[in-house]
């Protein structure tokens, strides 16, 4: 709670893709490694340095999947993660902190490498973990195992002495999903994602016809919201009452918390925000729409 209420920095653990051919994953490694330039760092605790070492670790893992003929041919040969912390963040405790996550989490049942980047402000760790074990089972990460592992990995952290946490979004107040990359990317390329589109258009429609459709998902997300905020207030009225200083003041805390959660808002309120700005200052609401649907569905 101390923790969560001082907003300690948030891990991130994310899974960045699949490779799927010896050629791709061949080109990832050599990615991670910047063709060797960058040290890479096995289960075995081998150290790979240079292009020898890159060699290596992609002959014996193209090996381990010839050998492999119980894959499917869309079958994964290794999973991507990136594991991440933010600017500022000591980047030799960060590495630390994987390997010891890796260890812990795929150690003595699957191969894998990993590479630390510093070249970007965020430091951050690339681990490739290949998806057959040593069982013969493969790797099959669901949603609970991405929550499992930030979790584990902000547990590391904080035994090396950095302030880290991995709340899901929903108990910081926020109920909107950061946007996905393949997302950011066309719209940095100056289109509009074709769900967004289409996601417009409906707000549009519902608004000149007067009438907002429900959806059942919305309900819940404030139903749950407003379920995390009691929580917080039962707790903090919990805390009133101690006769440590520590919780009372504890309990402030936790209530400024909550005062400054931002306002609970979903996409389409945000969307629907944005349309009524749009018609309030007299512009177009959607003069990209019309754009888009000229230039034909945008993937």
């Amino acid at each position: 709670m101390q923790r969560i209420v001082a907003k300690a920095p948030e891990v991130m653990v994310k899974i960045t893709g699949k490779t799927k051919t010896v050629a791709h994953l061949k080109s990832h490694l050599e990615y991670i490694t910047r063709n060797g330039e960058l040290t890479a760092e096995t289960e075995t605790a081998a150290v790979m340095h240079g292009r020898q070492g890159l060699h290596d670790i992609q002959e014996r893992w193209a090996d381990d999947a010839e050998l492999d003929g119980s894959r499917r041919r869309d079958g994964p040969l290794s999973h991507n993660i990136i594991l991440s912390m933010p600017p500022g963040t000591d980047p030799v405790a960060v590495k630390d902190a994987v390997r010891a996550f890796a260890i812990e989490t795929f150690g003595g049942e699957h191969d894998y490498v990993f590479v630390q980047h510093l070249d970007d402000e965020h430091p951050h760790v690339h681990l490739t973990v290949r998806s057959l074990g040593y069982d013969g089972r493969r790797l099959n990460p669901r949603k609970a195992d991405l929550a499992t592992w930030r979790e584990q990995f902000a547990g590391e952290l904080r035994l090396r002495g950095v302030e880290a946490e991995a709340t899901p979004r929903r108990t910081r107040g926020k109920v909107r999903k950061a946007e996905r990359g393949v997302v950011r990317v066309i719209r940095e390329r100056g289109d509009m994602p074709r769900v967004e589109r289409l996601s417009r258009e409906e707000i549009v429609k519902e608004s000149r016809g007067g009438k907002r459709s429900t959806r059942p998902w919305e309900a819940k997300t404030r139903e749950r919201q407003a379920m995390i905020r009691k929580g917080y207030l039962q707790q903090a009225e919990e805390l009133q009452v101690s006769h440590s200083a520590a919780d009372r003041d504890l309990a402030a805390q936790v209530l400024q918390f909550v005062a400054d959660m931002p306002e609970l808002e979903t996409k389409r309120d945000y969307l629907l925000k944005e349309f009524a700005k749009a018609i309030g200052k007299g512009g177009q609401p959607l003069p990209r729409e019309d754009k888009e649907r000229k230039k034909g569905p945008v993937r």
